[in-house]
């Protein structure tokens, strides 16, 4: 009965919340899923897996998420984050899919995620986005990093009406993808809206003695650049403030003409162009490479057919010794495949193959 059970049990789905213009996080632990694909047996023994696990996302029926949506996960071996932030157009209810594929096993999981777009729940006119250089998105995401950071803007804002808006890999914004290597980093940008207006210090980011200090490589000094975590400290010069409190003006009407093109007098088409002599452009590109070719292949001729050395030349040079040796060789060569290929009874007995060769030892020593 405990076994029917479990195989006819059903998987509810997960339903969150995400208000419009505050940023959703959903972190998908690896652990949670791990006891989906070991067998019983093993998990009853207390055997405890750290299985590789890969996450692939997508909204229902769609390869691929919604537009305000966005998935990340540097390693099998770590988690997994959706997160984004929605627009006033994207309300309503969003079905996630989830797949998750076990590298060990290549087992594969499903599970959905509905996430419920609703309206804006807190109003923040004043927003600020800072970048932090040391820091990357997946080490950002965590509740417990977004905190620190919360904290130390906190501090630098003089309020804790805070709230998370976005946050952004510079990858996205058009930056290097950093080396490999230990203290290079992508960079994050994270942006914070609030109720209350902007600290003094703050403001310093908007005044021409700042810009003049970034533009000459400065940096911001004061109780403006602390900061607890070292990893944390926020890069001045690239931050910036938003104040959404002032009513936008809204764009100028287009003016409307009358419709009719003004009278541009009659066409006058352009003069034929002067004449032009191509033959020293023709003896660049064709004379001048042909001439080349035809001395390359006389240089050849000479030497493939002038200077060779001959056989009868070569064969003068020679000594007779030499001589018969080589015109020996093919003699006993075939001689040797006559004998293997053939009925040995049959096959004459091979010839003394050192007779003649001492008998032109003898001729050579008696000249």
């Amino acid at each position: 009965s405990v076994c029917v059970a479990g195989f006819l049990a059903v998987r509810a789905d997960i339903i969150t919340d995400a208000p419009v213009g505050q940023l959703f996080v959903y972190e998908l632990h690896r652990e949670v899923f791990q006891s989906e694909f070991e067998p019983f047996h093993k998990v009853f023994h207390g055997h405890v897996y750290n299985d590789p696990m890969v996450f692939k996302c997508n909204k229902e029926r769609f390869p691929d998420l919604p537009q305000w949506l966005r998935f990340t996960q540097r390693d099998p071996y770590e988690n997994g984050f959706l997160y984004g932030t929605p627009l006033p157009q994207d309300k309503g209810r969003n079905i996630i899919e989830i797949f998750v594929i076990n590298k060990r096993s290549y087992d594969t999981f499903r599970e959905r995620l509905v996430i419920n777009v609703g309206p804006a729940v807190k109003r923040m006119p004043y927003q600020a986005e800072f970048f932090i250089e040391r820091r990357e998105i997946e080490k950002v995401l965590p509740a417990a990093v977004q905190k620190e950071i919360q904290l130390d803007i906190q501090h630098l804002w003089g309020t804790d009406r805070l709230d998370f808006v976005n946050i952004t890999s510079a990858l996205d914004r058009g930056g290097r993808v950093p080396l490999p290597l230990p203290g290079y980093f992508e960079g994050v940008y994270v942006k914070l809206g609030s109720d209350r207006p902007f600290s003094k210090c703050m403001l310093r980011l908007e005044t021409p003695e700042h810009q003049r200090e970034c533009e000459a490589g400065g940096k911001l000094i004061g109780d403006c650049s602390t900061c607890t975590n070292p990893i944390n400290c926020i890069t001045w010069c690239k931050s910036v403030l938003f104040d959404l409190s002032k009513p936008v003006p809204p764009a100028p009407l287009p003016t409307v003409g009358s419709g009719v093109l003004a009278w541009g007098g009659e066409f006058s088409p352009p003069e034929s162009p002067p004449e032009r002599d191509f033959f020293p452009d023709y003896i660049v590109t064709v004379i001048v490479p042909f001439a080349l070719a035809l001395i390359l292949c006389l240089i050849l001729a000479y030497i493939m057919c002038c200077r060779r050395e001959g056989v009868l030349k070569r064969n003068g040079k020679t000594p007779d010794l030499q001589l018969y040796h080589h015109h020996t060789i093919q003699d006993n060569a075939n001689e040797l495949r006559r004998m293997a290929s053939g009925d040995r009874l049959t096959v004459d007995p091979p010839r003394q193959c050192l007779q003649p060769l001492l008998m032109a030892e003898q001729a050579m020593a008696e000249r």
